[in-house]
């Protein structure tokens, strides 16, 4: 099929109309597709849903019973200890504002100073400047723009005054996925995880495309005030068939949560991070989440923030529904009456386990506030990203905390397309058959709202797009071209898993 495929590259012309002229790639773009329920980004999340939180089915109230069983004194202490870190580092992100987040040229990633590499290692997040060059990504939006005049049908949210596209197949975000810069980025970044299993099937040198959507925001706007939110699930990270089938979070859970080491890779393999098929809910292995800039954005222009504190928030937050405080009236106004709110001699471990996962709803990302989660001091220890230029790429690790400006109070448009760092694993290349699919036929990306999608689009790329822009990576990481398993220095899980990719992806039986 291999061969079969390499000619259909060129043969198809599907520019939103025709299909491939090649047998094997035909047969994959009239597939029946499986979709979720349509929708917009609105769905993804419980806030924006107009849904409160509240407790959830009280299986959830046994399931942290069966969690922490036999762990709770090693919890208790160690949510202390967590909490006077926190009160340590939080003053120190405040202080710093932006300046606590990473920044690198494109031009220094094949050097990269200790400096750099510990900062990131820490924080999670980062800003490479001058991923591409401004002028070419300025006239990715133009032609964006075009894109969208062309095909006014082309769902968005908030309806009456669109920010957020449901769009995964325009050809700037082809151009942009595809571009030999952004791949060598992302591969980049994926190699500060490393795995302690040195046979696990991953490779973070081979990147594959997530087709996430773009955001085109408008000064002034307020409609798309995303607060603090996680992506990769909610109640599956707590759950026995969601991240505990990879024990992600065990060490957090036995009172260790100094251990957790968030960037190692084996444990996250075999996670299921969808239990719910929620609209928008990612359940490809996503090392980072990450956009590409189309605009000059600076803090408060509509831009993002994130969380750096990475390994104590995470902990945090899965830690919160286990405690509960013993005095819980609280008084905003009366700074001393707070400290004595939040002083670790006023919280301990529930009595009778709740069913709350605070912030957590089946089928929705994780989202934080600071009623719910008191200690993180979001309003201090949410930062903004640095200004931006086009071309810039910014990344967050797939378990920061992070939000949008809850108003846009710019002057120019914060646009961004959302791309992703994934690598190669088993299930990766599973789902990138999936969305080969949809890409083939202009569907939605197979995570997101189900419909028609851009299939009657004008203008869709389509395969010869890829291939004029990347004919080497940029086609592995869409699953249009086999991946090379005889490449120089492969480890033995590397060459299994471009093995076991080539096989899903229909290259060889």
């Amino acid at each position: 099929m291999a061969a079969t495929i390499s000619r259909g590259l060129r043969a198809s012309r599907s520019a939103g109309r025709s299909l491939p002229q090649d047998p094997a790639l035909r047969d994959l773009a009239t597939a029946a597709p499986s979709q979720k329920k349509e929708g917009d980004i609105s769905d993804a999340f419980a806030s924006l849903s107009g849904m409160q939180f509240k407790p959830l089915e009280p299986r959830f109230a046994e399931l942290k019973r069966r969690l922490i069983a036999g762990n709770e004194e090693a919890l208790y202490d160690s949510w202390n200890r967590l909490l006077a870190s926190l009160r340590e580092e939080i003053p120190l992100i405040a202080h710093l504002g932006s300046k606590a987040v990473p920044v690198i040229d494109f031009k220094d990633i094949d050097n990269t100073g200790p400096k750099f590499r510990a900062e990131h290692k820490k924080r999670g997040v980062a800003v490479i400047r001058n991923v591409m060059p401004q002028q070419e990504v300025l006239e990715m939006k133009r032609e964006l723009r075009e894109y969208i005049a062309a095909n006014p049908h082309t769902k968005a949210f908030p309806k009456d005054n669109p920010q957020v596209f449901e769009l995964y197949w325009s050809p700037a975000q082809i151009k942009a996925r595809s571009h030999p810069d952004l791949i060598k980025a992302q591969r980049f970044l994926m190699e500060f995880w490393h795995s302690k299993d040195p046979k696990a099937l991953i490779s973070s040198s081979h990147p594959m495309i997530y087709a996430d959507r773009l955001r085109m925001r408008l000064p002034g706007d307020s409609r798309f005030a995303l607060g603090p939110h996680v992506d990769g699930g909610s109640c599956e990270r707590w759950e026995k068939e969601g991240y505990g089938q990879g024990h992600v979070y065990d060490s957090i859970w036995e009172g260790k949560w100094e251990d957790y080491d968030p960037w190692e890779s084996s444990c996250r393999l075999q996670v299921s991070s969808d239990l719910y098929q929620g609209v928008g809910a990612c359940s490809m292995f996503r090392m980072f989440q990450g956009w590409l800039s189309m605009s000059e954005t600076g803090p408060y222009e509509g831009t993002l923030l994130v969380n750096p504190l990475l390994s104590r928030a995470t902990a945090y937050f899965l830690l919160r529904p286990f405690f509960a405080p013993k005095n819980a009236a609280r008084d905003p106004t009366a700074e001393t009456y707070e400290e004595a709110f939040l002083a670790p001699n006023n919280w301990q471990l529930e009595s009778e386990p709740t069913s709350w996962l605070h912030g957590a709803s089946p089928g929705h990302g994780q989202e934080l506030n600071a009623v719910l989660h008191p200690h993180l001091n979001l309003p201090s220890s949410m930062v903004h990203m640095p200004k931006v230029q086009p071309g810039d790429y910014v990344s967050w690790h797939c378990d920061t905390i992070h939000a949008v400006d809850s108003v846009h109070a710019g002057k120019t448009d914060s646009s961004v397309m959302y791309i992703p760092a994934c690598p190669l694993t088993v299930s990766n290349a599973t789902f990138v058959a999936r969305q080969r699919e949809a890409f083939l036929n202009g569907w939605p990306c197979p995570d997101f709202g189900g419909g028609v999608g851009e299939s009657q689009h004008v203008g869709r790329p389509g395969v010869e797009d890829v291939e004029k822009v990347n004919a080497g990576d940029g086609l592995q990481a869409f699953g249009l071209k086999a991946f090379d398993g005889e490449a120089h220095a492969l480890t033995g899980g590397q060459k299994e898993v471009i093995d076991r990719a080539n096989k899903i992806l229909g290259f060889y039986q």
